[in-house]
């Protein structure tokens, strides 16, 4: 088996208030190159994407009831760390043909970035949430 994986595209952190941890990551010389919005059952979370160089953190909001399960966690944590890849689709058909544990049952657009992007996880050894993402150019 054979994929095409670029870099790490991004690491994935919840956090509480999307405002202060935006401004936290400033001060460390990230820049907000990217913010919106996403729906869970019809409640908004937010997002940004904090860049320096080529490091890439994605910021996000749950919205409630979500949040109030990251409020209890007492300590932060990576969510997932994110590939960068050129066709989500045919990554996710190479790894789902040759066993790995998809968690969607096809690749996700999300209208992120200009024009959007693709993306998927699989599930690690140890429970771990790997996602591929292709942002659309």
């Amino acid at each position: 088996m054979h994929i095409k994986i670029n870099g790490i595209q991004h690491i994935g952190i919840p956090v509480t208030n999307l405002k202060l941890s935006e401004a936290f990551y400033e001060g460390l010389g990230f820049e907000n190159v990217m913010s919106t919005y996403f729906e869970i059952n019809g409640n908004k979370g937010y997002v940004s994407m904090m860049q320096r160089d080529t490091m890439v953190m994605e910021l996000y909001q749950m919205p409630e009831p979500e949040l109030a399960e990251i409020r209890q966690r007492g300590n932060g944590h990576v969510d997932h760390v994110a590939f960068d890849v050129d066709d989500a689709d045919q990554t996710y058909q190479t790894l789902k043909d040759n066993g790995y544990q998809m968690m969607e049952p096809a690749p996700v657009f999300l209208q992120f970035w200009q024009k959007g992007c693709k993306y998927f996880n699989i599930v690690g050894p140890d429970g771990e949430r790997l996602e591929f993402n292709e942002i659309i150019r």
